[in-house]
């Protein structure tokens, strides 16, 4: 059986744990403090970051996109990104959009405050970050509305893994029911097919110890 060595709250990690569910991949789930630095982990990753991935060939992998890749080429039964070049190029870069921008701009400034500073008690929330993070996310959920007023989903007119790193970026941050849904009910909309999928109920049903998600976390109608 593969093993996916995670933390709950990371969107990297739900990133592939949506990947794999969406490409109907059994896994079994670790619970992996990276904080604590394990030695056999670091033999496994050498950066000590979430999410790795040990395939049933024994493989290990790191880094979400080079696992989701793997999965692509490895198991082709179900495509995560398009046949065509020019819209797997603009899959890719929505990817890279979601991982990286809205990462800094958005689930950093509100995930790691909010969140793995009171589980690693590095320190308390910095509230000037705390306010960027709530400012920036509107310009996200806008452009998320101008993807979806044009295209099916965000890439195209399929779910591809454009959406399961945006999907993967906006479900830590709606854990802590900062997402201003109603004021971008395009993106309210998409993201309510995109969590309605089957592949989303292990995501919904994650429980952080002492931190409960919303209400409206995991119910598919908002």
């Amino acid at each position: 059986m593969r093993t996916l060595y995670h933390f709950w709250i990371t969107p990297a990690c739900r990133k592939v744990r949506l990947a794999l569910a969406e490409k109907g991949l059994q896994f079994d789930l670790k619970i992996e403090k990276p904080w604590e630095r394990r030695h056999g982990f670091l033999a496994r990753n050498p950066a000590g970051e979430v999410p790795v991935l040990v395939d049933e060939n024994e493989i290990t992998l790191a880094d979400s996109q080079a696992i989701c890749e793997y999965l692509e080429e490895t198991y082709e039964d179900i495509r995560l990104l398009p046949e065509d070049k020019i819209a797997r190029a603009e899959t890719r870069r929505l990817v890279g959009w979601f991982d990286r921008k809205f990462f800094i701009e958005v689930t950093d400034n509100l995930v790691e405050e909010k969140i793995m500073k009171r589980l690693t008690k590095s320190g308390t929330p910095n509230t000037a970050a705390i306010r960027a993070g709530h400012h920036n996310i509107h310009y996200h959920l806008e452009y998320i509305t101008y993807l979806v007023e044009r295209r099916s989903w965000l890439a195209g007119d399929d779910f591809s893994l454009a959406d399961i790193a945006a999907a993967a970026q906006l479900s830590s941050v709606d854990y802590l029911g900062d997402v201003p849904w109603e004021q971008h009910p395009a993106a309210k909309i998409w993201y309510a097919r995109a969590k309605s999928r089957p592949s989303f109920r292990a995501i919904l049903a994650d429980n952080l110890p002492g931190m409960p998600a919303p209400p409206h976390y995991a119910d598919l109608d908002f």
